[in-house]
C-alpha cells in the first residue's frame, strides 16, 4: 500500500540574483512498511523535500498525497492536525522542550491530542522503556547526552501512533556508538511494528540499513534503487 506519493514536485526559492530549484520534478512513491533513505550531496535538497512530504513547506508546484489525502490542498489549520495524527518527526537538532522532562516531552504530542493523563503516562512509560530510557523519564534534556535526548525525540515521535516517521539527519550529532544504538532502534521499529521510515541522510551507516535508497542530484532524483539492507548483529 502507497502510504506517500508526490506529483511533480517543485520548490523554487527566489535569491537576490536567480531563482533557486531545491526541488525539480520530483515524483516518488512510498509504500507502507519500507525503511527509505534520501541521500545526495549537500544542497541537493534532501531536507527541502522530506519538509514537503511532512507538510512543514508548501511546493511551488505539484503535490503530496498522503494516505489518500491531498496535503498540499489542505488549509494551515488542517494541515497541522493532519500531521499531527499521521506524521511522527525527528529533527537532527532533538527540538526538546528544555523545561520538561523526558516523559513530559513525549506526553506534550498526545496532551495536544486531547489524550488522558492515564494514557499519555502509560504511553510515555513504554516508548522511553522501549527506547531504553526507563531510568531517565523525569529528566531534563540539558541532563541527557546527545544520543538520549534523539531517543526521547523518537519516542516523541511515535507517541502519537503515526503512519509514518519522517527523520532528517538524525545521526549527524551523535557519537558512533549512540547512532548505531538510534539505528538498532529505528530498525526494530521497522521489522516488528512495519512503521514506515524515511530518513535524510550522509551517514553511511543510515545508507547501509536502509532498503530502499533514493539519490537526489540538484533537486531531481538521479538514482532510485532497493537493495539487500544491512542486518544489526543480533
Amino acid at each position: 500500500m502507497t502510504v506517500i506519493k508526490t506529483e511533480n514536485l517543485v520548490k523554487v526559492y527566489n535569491s537576490k540574483h536567480l531563482p533557486v530549484r531545491a526541488v525539480n520534478n520530483v515524483s516518488l512513491e512510498i509504500e507502507e512498511g519500507e525503511f527509505t533513505a534520501i541521500v545526495g550531496p549537500s544542497g541537493s535538497g534532501k531536507t527541502t523535500l522530506l519538509n514537503i512530504i511532512g507538510g512543514l513547506d508548501k511546493p511551488t508546484e505539484g503535490k503530496v498525497t498522503i494516505a489518500d489525502t491531498d496535503i498540499t490542498g489542505l488549509s494551515d489549520s488542517k494541515l497541522i492536525d493532519f500531521r499531527l495524527k499521521n506524521i511522527g518527526f525527528v529533527f537532527q537538532a532533538y527540538n526538546l522542550i528544555p523545561v520538561l522532562t523526558a516523559r513530559e516531552n513525549v506526553n506534550f504530542i498526545m496532551l495536544l491530542q486531547g489524550r488522558s493523563q492515564r494514557e499519555m503516562n502509560e504511553r510515555a512509560e513504554e516508548l522511553l522503556t522501549q527506547v531504553g530510557l526507563s531510568d531517565k523519564m523525569d529528566v531534563r534534556p540539558n541532563k541527557l547526552s546527545g544520543g538520549q535526548q534523539q531517543r526521547v525525540a523518537v519516542a516523541r515521535a511515535l507517541a502519537s501512533h503515526p503512519r509514518f516517521i519522517l527523520a532528517d539527519e538524525p545521526t549527524a550529532n551523535l557519537d558512533s556508538q549512540s547512532a548505531m544504538n538510534l539505528l538498532d532502534i529505528m530498525w526494530k521499529l521497522n521489522q516488528e511494528e512495519n512503521i514506515t521510515l524515511v530518513f535524510s541522510t550522509h551517514d553511511q551507516r543510515v545508507i547501509d540499513r536502509a532498503r530502499r535508497v533514493v539519490t537526489l542530484v540538484d533537486g531531481s532524483i538521479a538514482k532510485d534503487e532497493v537493495r539487500e539492507p544491512v542486518v544489526p548483529a543480533q
